[in-house]
């Protein structure tokens, strides 16, 4: 079969040459024997994007570095990456660059290794077919592979010294032993190999392709239908919605070819209608298959080739939830004793599995991930199995969970939680699995693992307040809420809609808030639990005030103060009686709102509360300002700073130094205001709350002198 370069095709896996034989004297007759010294593949058709690893190949075999000061000479570059990477593609456009450049005047020889099929090609294989490509009569090529080594690197030489440099570009090896062999002897030479693995024994030049950057992705997929006709302009003219089938295809160059293929053949297609069918990830891979290629089938190739335990890893790994996973969280999925470092590794050398933000983080392509969990699904056992691993994560979760969680609402004179040695440890871990842990709390859906995706909802509460992530606190409290109710747990149900109701109030939906609210106080009255009927009173209240609603809202906290009372929590009456205090002042009896923070403060102060003392102290700056009282204010203000910067609150710094500002403002210390004012911008944009700080820092601006 000719391959459009005038060369012989040999199939590298068949013992009998197809083509002619010719010559029968020496074993190397160039100008009789047919030789496939022109076998490079043409070039991808809108070949899109890779400049960098391009320039990168291209320095890598550049002859004019040779000897150049701190050079150091390439003979073998291995390019490595997820199948449906662009290896092979890369591989050709660079050597057909290279060969432009007048660098490789011997000629180039390229084979398929078939590195991942189930009957790859053996070295011996190989070099018998680089040995006919390069014009060795086949009855002078020995049988026994120690032999074969050494003619092929001598013809090459002889190939070398009368034609200059060959290139050799080896695709789709799996193996160093497929491809030691090929090693050419002459400096002169260059071999060029692909894998999905990398090959670090080669001593190579060693290249890992990553997926396509957006902008790359986005013009393939315009490129490639233009291709097939000039005037489609559909990806121009739906943008968003290509940018998103990029999204959806994992930036994997075989995938965005494959969605464009699926474009091509259809052109009535809008590329939303494709957009839609790719968004569900349990379905994308369906989808991802024009017919003639597919991502399933080559991921197939690379998983059939693991060994048990690393494939078993690889499926379990799918089931993670979030973008990322720790080797904790890997090690609990397992459920083995000790972190499995050594498959990780091995699979990140596969390129199946990628290093996330740090060196014990993992992550998964968006398309390897699905394909991991449709193995899952397909079959019984390992569905079984996978829904024992998510039991061991959600109990990991928990129990680390809930750790941090006590380790935030400790207060001294407490016995000193497990796991975490202080506050900021606990914040820590709590960051890292965050997105994990919003995930998890959503296998909540299955019954099975409802009662603990419930236990962990009900640990995340105060740290996604803490840090502001109101959409995921509202989330994780629905998620909650609903499972709660389906499988019977009361208890975790009332606590879901206060969780709920708090998160609803944080981003401003009052009027939810007040009626989810007062459902949770209800259920927690129903139940007889008094401390948690006191707190939904809380936070009932505080809505209530702040629409307006004074005279009910001094209602509700007055009646949490008095159950907190009642049952002996000072830390809780501490906490109505400082937002008691607020609805006092705008009910306009401010000397019963000073008496109320004062109580409060010396109640925190009391349990070492130091947070909510200092909540106490900058209410009671507010209510002494209401008085007139404004040195006092001032003083009680910076009480609350101190607090706030001890426990790296920076919207609460950034509230507080408002305040400040405002105080300074009252008094005609206008240059000091403006300090304040833009301390407090700095404040709350390291708390990511942008509006705030851009409204801060144009009252600054009214200030300029």
């Amino acid at each position: 079969m000719s391959d459009g370069y005038g060369g012989d095709h040999v199939d590298l896996r068949d013992g009998e040459f197809k083509g002619p034989v010719i010559g029968k004297g020496n074993f190397y007759q160039q100008a009789a024997a047919p030789t496939a010294l022109n076998a490079l593949p043409a070039r991808a058709a809108g070949f899109t994007g890779r400049g960098d690893e391009l320039d990168e190949l291209l320095r890598a075999f550049d002859p004019s570095s040779e000897g150049a000061a701190g050079a150091v000479p390439v003979l073998v570059a291995a390019l490595s990456g997820l199948g449906g990477i662009g290896k092979t593609t890369l591989a050709v456009e660079a050597a057909h660059e290279a060969c432009g450049r007048g660098w490789f005047p011997g000629g180039v020889l390229f084979l398929d290794l078939h590195g991942y099929d189930d009957d790859p090609v053996k070295g011996e294989q190989a070099l018998e077919t680089l040995l006919r490509g390069l014009g060795v009569e086949p009855e002078h090529i020995p049988v026994r592979v120690d032999e074969r080594g050494p003619l092929y690197r001598s013809v090459l030489a002889e190939r070398g010294r009368e034609r200059g440099a060959v290139l050799i570009l080896a695709d789709n090896a799996s193996s160093p032993d497929q491809v030691r062999p090929l090693l050419p002897g002459d400096g002169r030479h260059r071999l060029l190999v692909t894998s999905r693995g990398k090959l670090p024994q080669l001593g190579a030049r060693l290249l890992a392709l990553d997926e396509l950057t957006p902008d790359e992705a986005y013009e393939l997929l315009d490129r490639a239908l233009r291709i097939a006709d000039p005037d489609d302009s559909r990806v121009v003219d739906e943008a968003e919605e290509a940018a998103q089938v990029a999204l959806w295809c994992g930036y994997l160059p075989l995938a965005l070819q494959i969605a464009a293929a699926l474009l091509v053949v259809d052109r009535d297609k809008d590329v939303a209608e494709l957009a839609g069918e790719l968004a569900e990830l349990r379905d994308r891979l369906v989808h991802l298959d024009d017919g003639e290629r597919s991502v399933r089938a080559a991921f197939d190739l690379s998983y059939r080739r693991l060994p048990a335990e690393q494939a078993r890893v690889l499926r379990l790994l799918s089931l993670a939830p979030g973008s990322e996973a720790t080797i904790e969280v890997v090690t609990a999925l397992i459920g083995e004793a000790t972190p499995p470092t050594r498959i990780l590794g091995a699979l990140t050398r596969a390129h199946l599995v990628g290093r996330g933000r740090g060196r014990q983080r993992w992550r998964l392509h968006d398309l390897v991930r699905a394909y991991g969990a449709a193995v899952v699904a397909g079959d019984a056992d390992l569905r079984e199995e996978g829904e024992q691993a998510r039991a061991r994560l959600l109990d990991f979760y928990w129990r680390w969970a809930d750790a941090a969680d006590n380790r935030l609402q400790w207060l001294p004179g407490k016995p000193e939680p497990e796991r975490f040695a202080d506050r900021a440890q606990a914040l820590a871990w709590l960051d890292g699995e965050r997105a994990g842990l919003v995930a998890a709390v959503q296998w909540a859906g299955d019954d099975q693992h409802a009662r603990q995706a419930v236990w962990l909802a009900a640990c995340l509460e105060e740290y996604l307040r803490w840090r502001r992530y109101f959409n995921d606190a509202i989330a994780v409290a629905w998620t909650a809420r609903e499972a709660a109710h389906r499988v019977g747990d009361r208890e975790g149900e009332a606590e879901a809609w206060t969780s709920l109701g708090s998160a609803l109030h944080d981003v401003g939906r009052m009027d939810e808030a007040i009626d989810t609210l007062t459902r949770a106080r209800d259920l927690h009255q129903a139940a007889g639990d008094r401390r948690r009927e006191a707190r939904a009173w809380t936070i009932l209240g505080v809505a209530l005030e702040d629409v307006g609603r004074t005279e009910e809202a001094i209602y509700a906290l007055t009646c949490a103060r008095d159950l907190y009372q009642a049952i002996g929590d000072p830390q809780g009456e501490g906490m109505a009686l400082n937002n008691l205090g607020l609805a006092l002042q705008e009910a306009g009896r401010v000397e019963e709102a000073i008496d109320a923070h004062i109580r409060a403060r010396d109640l925190h102060q009391t349990v070492g509360g130091r947070h909510g003392e200092g909540m106490a102290w900058h209410n009671l700056g507010l209510a002494l300002r209401r008085a007139g009282r404004v040195a006092e204010a001032i003083e009680a203000y910076g009480k609350d700073l101190e607090i706030c910067r001890e426990f790296e609150d920076w919207y609460g710094t950034g509230d507080t130094l408002h305040n400040l500002a405002i105080a300074h403002r009252d008094i005609d210390r206008l240059t000091e205001a403006r300090i304040y004012y833009l301390q407090a911008a700095d404040a709350y944009a390291q708390a990511n709350a942008l509006t705030e700080a851009a409204e801060v820092r144009a009252q600054a601006e009214t200030l300029t002198p």
